[in-house]
């Protein structure tokens, strides 16, 4: 695994499996072993096995005695994170706002003039690395430890869901503007509304999976 330079082994293929699962490449059910992922990976057991007990810590896998089983996450796994999200993030948005930094600001604008310079190209993939990294950087730029630690896991486990939801222009669309609303307000200073429009935007993603329809975050 040429790639693996800058953080521990371990902790890369932590994030490298983490993310197989949660994208489906490792569907539910099926079982990984010691043996299968040093075939597969090219590295020893000691990284695999400390990456497999952080899975499992994450219920992303169980151990089954002959291996670990994979869990994956359920549709009602997701409803639980967006729950979550809905009560936490507004929270974020409002700590963020009155944390503000002339570097928040910069960050901020630079992010909505990627949105809007990929929604223009039609670039979906790209759109939804730059909804990765505003939902980060809101956690972030909070400067509160446990809401990091609280949500930014959660905005991994649903990556497989926001790829899917890039097949409705509709809910891309409605996405982009309640975003240009949450950083808005944000920008302005008035922290009850970015709390506001970003429980909101929770809300309307979870109203959107529960209408039978695919997931944007």
């Amino acid at each position: 695994m040429k790639h693996f330079k800058s953080t521990s082994l371990a902790d890369q293929i932590f994030e490298k499996l983490e993310n197989d699962i949660i994208l489906g490449v490792y569907p539910r059910g099926e079982i990984l072993t010691e043996m299968k992922l040093v075939e597969q990976l090219g590295v020893s057991r000691t990284p695999i096995r400390e990456a497999l007990r952080r899975l499992e810590q994450e219920r992303l896998i169980e151990d089954t005695g002959k291996g670990s089983r994979v869990l994956g996450i359920t549709e009602e796994d997701l409803l639980d994170i967006l729950t979550i999200r809905e009560r936490i993030e507004g929270v974020a948005a409002y700590y963020a706002t009155k944390n503000m930094t002339d570097e928040g600001r910069a960050e901020l604008n630079h992010l909505m003039d990627l949105q809007d310079f990929y929604y223009q190209k039609g670039n979906l993939d790209q759109m939804q690395k730059v909804d990765d990294q505003l939902h980060d950087a809101i956690c972030y730029l909070s400067k509160r430890t446990v809401i990091v630690d609280t949500l930014v896991p959660l905005h991994r486990k649903t990556r497989r869901y926001r790829r899917l939801s890039m097949s409705d222009p509709e809910r891309v669309a409605s996405t982009r503007q309640e975003h240009a609303a949450i950083c808005h307000a944000m920008l302005s200073g008035d922290a009850a509304l970015a709390e506001e429009m970003t429980r909101q935007h929770i809300s309307n993603v979870i109203d959107h999976m529960l209408n039978g329809r695919r997931y944007n975050g």
